[in-house]
């Protein structure tokens, strides 16, 4: 499962075994990796809150939609998810050697993502073949060229009322043990590196502030989510965020056909 923590801190101590946060109007029909799971002692969160707060007075907010996001920025909190449940026929993309396209996983209803809370829009695509271009950090770069990165899909998404933005990002790597190596590289502890946000014109910019992000692996795809609220407010409680990256995770539902091509049923 998924577990939320505060990379930027200290980890605190698990104290319990958390509790299922999947929106209830929202199951699939079918059933998916296994769900984000929010844990972490109050301490470790206030820490966080803490470390916003401040970050905020001295910086003079972090509301202005004029400022350029930071170029080599990072989530404040990121979890991983290696386990891959129900993914192993494609766990090599020779099962899957079709490229992603926009088309596929970004038309649609992945235009419109709604649940009961939230609808986001997406504001702008962009796939590159050249993994290095909307990455930084030489170990990052490094690995996603050993573990066979031939493209890089991302998605810029932001709420109707502009208070939430997200992005929905695709790494297509050769194998998952690629996608598993990845992920670990995105934990900012590492310093090896992170994906460049996607900032379209007219959407509040991503990246200052608080923000949260979660890592799949579906097969040899990562699939990542980034949250946050715009300007990098802090948000009523990290519960918000996995809400939010719940909705902003949905396009890669174009996984599921990969996966029937592949003649794969899940297991």
């Amino acid at each position: 499962m998924i577990e939320a923590r505060d990379t930027g801190s200290p980890e605190a101590p698990r104290t319990g075994a958390g509790r299922d946060f999947w929106p209830a109007d929202d199951q699939p029909a079918r059933k998916r990796p296994s769900p984000k799971l929010l844990y972490g002692a109050v301490a470790a969160v206030v820490v966080v809150v803490i470390a916003v707060v401040a970050a905020v007075v001295l910086s003079g907010g972090g509301g202005d939609e004029k400022k350029a996001a930071n170029k080599n920025v990072l989530p404040t909190a990121y979890t991983p998810d290696f386990s891959g449940e129900g993914f192993s026929r494609l766990a090599t993309r020779t099962a899957d050697p079709r490229p992603i396209t926009e088309g596929e996983a970004l038309s649609g209803d992945a235009k419109t993502l709604t649940s009961a809370k939230y609808t986001l829009n997406l504001a702008a695509s962009n796939l590159t073949g050249d993994c290095k271009s909307v990455t930084w950090g030489a170990r990052l770069q490094g690995d996603l060229q050993k573990y066979g990165c031939s493209q890089i899909l991302r998605g810029a998404y932001v709420s109707g009322d502009k208070k939430f933005v997200g992005q929905f990002i695709v790494v297509n790597l050769a194998t998952e043990e690629g996608v598993k190596q990845i992920q670990r590289d995105l934990d900012r502890a590492t310093g090896a590196g992170w994906i460049e946000p996607l900032n379209p014109p007219g959407v509040p910019a991503f990246g200052s502030g608080f923000s949260a992000a979660y890592a799949k692996t579906y097969g040899h795809y990562a699939v990542i989510t980034w949250v946050e609220r715009a300007g990098g407010a802090q948000p009523a409680s990290l519960n918000e965020m996995i809400d939010v990256s719940l909705v902003v995770e949905k396009p890669a539902d174009f996984v599921w056909g990969r996966l029937d091509l592949a003649g794969g049923k899940q297991r």
